[in-house]
């Protein structure tokens, strides 16, 4: 799986070889970036791009428009929301084609390198209306080109016997949250308060840090693998009856998948329309800007994987631990209470003619983040674990497409914020994430027996796991 390690007797930094370090910032400034953009997104759409005055100077928006709305009229909020799901579900596509790049073509670093220069231009692209969709372009693309081929870099840093890698890849998922936490605050803040444009630029900045990083340390990085010819094929292995039992239940579960992380995805597009005209944006008695409302999500996030952590080791010192199906049943469980307090929320103000305290947003993300905990991270190890060994990397890809299938559901789903009470539109989201957690607890009970067997993971497969907010 990796290329020639670095010196195994490298530990620079923090007991790792030095590329970790310049990995983990460039990823760093990499997600400060997409993520800083993704925040302003569909606040920006609404309050400014999809208006008259600036949505006719978007070069291909007619088109665009008659693909989504299929002849049908749309409001802003509806198409603005088709657009983040379009744009976040192709983002989950496009890392096979880095891929592809990467294998026959470049190899990993240019195509790192042309991945970095294609996201900077994107988000300087997003400056203009006319040129939007031009820049929606090169972020997909890049980020397709950056994104898989830098965490199998982490990877390839350490021999296969090392035993560090799991601890690099924790590191280098504290440089993914640091990036996701601190974007909300400068680019929602510039974004908000002074211009969008600036918001957006300071998410290119930040992409431009990341490639200075990255080409600074490129001596310090394992070299490429033998671009592979297309000649060369790969020995087919057969597959047993038991490993196409467990291939096809996994395939199976992948719209449930999707239907269970709904209402965390929503965060970025309905969650944030919907906040900054119906809450109370008081926390701990200061006003905050809707955009920050991701960094509070973010640092929640982050306190409780890290949590669920330490509560399983504890838990099973005294206790049996859940497999993974039981734990994707209690995450959904608790997903759907969180999305079920946004309905309360909205309930309770629609009641008294107020608007919801920030206090039942508060109650959401730390139920959510608690779920989100052993849904995803714990589903990519089901996938992991019960993949026939042959099909260990195409299984981990086919895994991906549960989040294409969520980030287009969550685009649609956003579109009817405007077409139905809150408390209808956040109760059909808890609806979605609940019936998922039944789903993945009968099929616990039916089929769990069919996913009993065991692979060892790819090397890449630790940093994904942890990548999603």
């Amino acid at each position: 799986m990796t290329a020639a390690a670095v010196d195994a007797n490298d530990r620079w930094f923090m007991g790792h070889p030095k590329g970790l370090a310049f990995l983990a910032f460039t990823e760093a400034w990499e997600r400060f970036s997409y993520y800083g953009m993704q925040t302003l997104l569909v606040l920006y759409l609404t309050k400014q791009l999809l208006l008259p005055g600036h949505v006719e100077n978007i070069l291909g928006f007619p088109q665009l428009h008659a693909i989504l709305s299929r002849g049908q009229p749309m409001t802003i909020v509806a198409i603005a929301s088709a657009i983040f799901g379009l744009y976040t579900a192709l983002v989950y596509l496009t890392p096979s084609l880095g891929g592809l790049i990467a294998d026959g073509w470049l190899g990993r670093t240019r195509t790192i390198i042309l991945g970095a220069c294609l996201m900077a231009l994107g988000h300087f692209l997003m400056a203009f209306d006319a040129s939007f969709l031009i820049a929606l372009l090169c972020l997909m693309v890049g980020s397709g080109c950056f994104k898989g081929n830098i965490a199998t870099q982490v990877g390839s840093l350490y021999r296969p016997d090392d035993l560090r890698r799991a601890d690099a890849f924790q590191i280098f998922y504290l440089g993914i949250n640091a990036g996701v936490i601190v974007a909300p605050l400068i680019t929602g803040t510039l974004g908000e308060k002074v211009a969008w444009h600036y918001g957006f630029g300071a998410a290119g900045v930040g992409m431009l840090i990341s490639l200075v990083i990255y080409l600074s340390g490129r001596k310090y990085l394992p070299p490429d693998p033998p671009i592979r010819k297309k000649q060369q094929k790969l020995a087919r292995v057969p597959l047993t009856a038991q490993e196409w039992r467990s291939m096809i239940l996994l395939v199976g579960l992948l719209p449930v998948l999707a239907a269970s992380i709904v209402g965390n995805n929503q965060i970025f597009n309905a969650y944030l329309i919907w906040a900054d005209k119906s809450v109370d944006r008081t926390l701990f008695g200061q006003p905050i800007l809707t955009t920050w409302l991701v960094s509070v999500d973010s640092i929640v996030s982050v306190a409780t994987l890290a949590a669920m952590v330490v509560f399983w080791r504890i838990w099973k010192t005294r206790f049996k631990e859940p497999d993974e199906l039981g734990k994707i049943v209690i995450g959904c469980l608790f997903s759907g209470a969180g999305v079920a307090c946004l309905a309360l929320g909205s309930a309770l103000a629609a009641s008294t003619g107020q608007k919801v305290s920030m206090g039942w947003l508060l109650a959401f993300h730390l139920l959510n983040d608690i779920g989100f905990a052993n849904v995803l991270p714990v589903g990519l190890a089901l996938f992991v674990r019960a993949a026939p060994a042959a099909l260990a990397g195409t299984i981990v890809g086919i895994y991906y497409l549960h989040l294409f299938a969520a980030n287009l559901a969550v685009g649609w789903l956003g579109g009817l914020l405007d077409k139905m009470p809150p408390t209808q539109f956040w109760l059909m989201h808890a609806a979605l994430v609940t019936g998922a957690g039944v789903v993945f607890f009968f099929v616990r009970m039916l089929f769990g027996s069919v996913l009993a067997g065991k692979v060892q993971e790819p090397d890449f497969v630790a940093a994904d796991a942890a990548e999603f907010p």
